[in-house]
């Protein structure tokens, strides 16, 4: 029963997301949305931002676990803008608001994730130093996250999958490249090893 309550409050929460700015939803409207009472509500969740919070965090679990594999960066940006997409008014609601930090910490997990899983694919028994690694993963962790950032902050407007998959065709093996010129040989690896 607790899951079902818990799943109608967000489910409320998001519908009223889609509709209005986070500081003119009330707790009164969500239990009133979803047909329950205010001590329920508190029995699940401490206050709005712990509901958001809970949200936005079970949606980056539900991403991660929908994109097992990334095989392109056209799937780490499918992977990181999908909720975005479903949701635009929701997502600038709370992009716009005091809660943007838990929308931008809930992208920077995707982000990560989904740019680690395709550089691990790309890079498969290639030896690089775990260094070069991070420092490749973090670039293009970086570029993802700034450019939805950048997406958003322009209002959602622009075509961002047509920008991404345009500047993915210009940019195409160039981690590999990378990879190519971080490689290190067997004798290399154990050298760097000592």
């Amino acid at each position: 029963m607790a899951n079902l309550t818990e799943k109608a409050i967000k489910a409320s929460a998001l519908k009223l997301l889609n509709e209005k700015p986070i500081n003119q939803i009330t707790i009164k409207d969500i239990v009133e949305d979803c047909g329950i009472n205010r001590n329920s509500f508190y029995y699940h969740f401490r206050d709005l931002p712990s509901l958001l919070e809970e949200m936005v965090t079970e949606q980056a679990e539900q991403l991660i676990a929908e994109y097992p594999s990334i095989n392109s960066l056209e799937e780490c940006l499918d992977a990181a803008v999908s909720f975005a997409m479903n949701n635009r008014k929701a997502v600038m609601h709370i992009y716009n608001s005091v809660s943007r930090d838990i929308y931008e910490q809930y992208l920077w997990r995707v982000c990560e994730y989904a740019v680690t899983a395709y550089i691990n694919s790309v890079l498969g028994d290639m030896k690089i130093s775990d260094f070069d690694k991070e420092v490749i993963i973090n670039f293009y962790k970086c570029a993802c996250f700034g450019q939805i950032l950048d997406w958003q902050r322009g209002g959602m407007k622009s075509d961002i999958k047509k920008q991404f998959m345009r500047m993915c065709e210009i940019r195409k093996g160039e981690i590999e490249e990378i990879a190519a010129k971080c490689a290190v040989s067997e004798s290399e690896s154990e050298e760097k090893g000592k």
